[in-house]
């Protein structure tokens, strides 16, 4: 299979201090919320294809979460960028018609007690974790085992889902090397050639955060650039050079 990129990296996370440090959180206006690029056709064909043939890998959603995945359907239909796909839409299957219609992941979270729960997701391109393993767990529990993602940077980022309000979404980035540019990758340790020191691709996720207003869920949504190094800006390869990507994971 020959691999989905896009020709550039729109926005490079290292090249900013506010970005660059965890959790790197920035306000985000609705209007710059989905995007579309260059791989968006390329992507879409991926994510019907696992759908298809790893159905349960890829989408998991509690019945309780229905109403929240059907809210989310109508904000991103309302938020929509020009170019996106004229695909049907199902609202009795909200995380389908999503996946038929943007290049984002979307993962909801509903607050049970004082801890955010993952209750619904569609996550076609994973990097280097399992929506299996993670499914039903709180927001704390999905970032293990992360080394950066230390006790003190949880608690930031549940207080931040807490105080996460519908009129102010949210952004992050991360970067990631990956020496197979494969975008599905539901295991930690999947990328072999990565394991033994080589690389070759820069993977960036955009990680949008918002406040769905009538249900109260909290979503992230996941747009995911993986680049070959070589394209890479001579800016954007200076400043990696003076910040290497030193962390695996999101």
């Amino acid at each position: 299979m020959e691999p989905i990129l896009q020709s550039a990296l729109p926005q490079a996370p290292w090249m900013e201090e506010r970005t660059r440090r965890l959790p790197g959180v920035v306000p985000l206006a609705y209007a710059d919320w989905l995007q579309v690029d260059d791989a968006y056709g390329a992507q879409l064909a991926y994510k019907a294809q696992l759908l298809r043939d790893r159905r349960e890998t890829v989408l998991q959603m509690r019945a309780d979460a229905l109403p929240a995945a059907q809210e989310l359907l109508e904000l991103a239909l309302a938020h929509a960028p020009e170019g996106i796909a004229d695909a049907p839409i199902d609202r009795d299957a909200p995380l389908e018609t999503l996946s038929r219609l943007f290049q984002e992941d979307f993962v909801i979270l509903q607050k049970q007690g004082d801890r955010h729960i993952l209750t619904a997701a569609l996550l076609c391109f994973p990097a280097s974790w399992s929506l299996a393993e993670k499914f039903g767990k709180p927001l704390t529990a999905i970032h293990d085992p992360v080394p950066e993602y230390d006790a003190a940077i949880a608690r930031s980022v549940e207080r931040m889902f807490t105080v996460l309000r519908p009129e102010q979404p949210l952004m992050r980035m991360n970067a990631l090397v990956y020496a197979d540019p494969d975008l599905h990758h539901p295991q930690r340790g999947s990328d072999i050639k990565r394991a033994a020191g080589h690389r070759g691709f820069i993977r960036s996720e955009r990680q949008c955060m918002v406040r769905l207003p009538t249900t109260g869920a909290a979503m992230f949504s996941i747009h995911t650039y993986l680049v070959r190094e070589a394209d890479l800006t001579p800016a954007q390869a200076d400043s990696l050079a003076a910040h290497p990507i030193i962390h695996e994971g999101f």
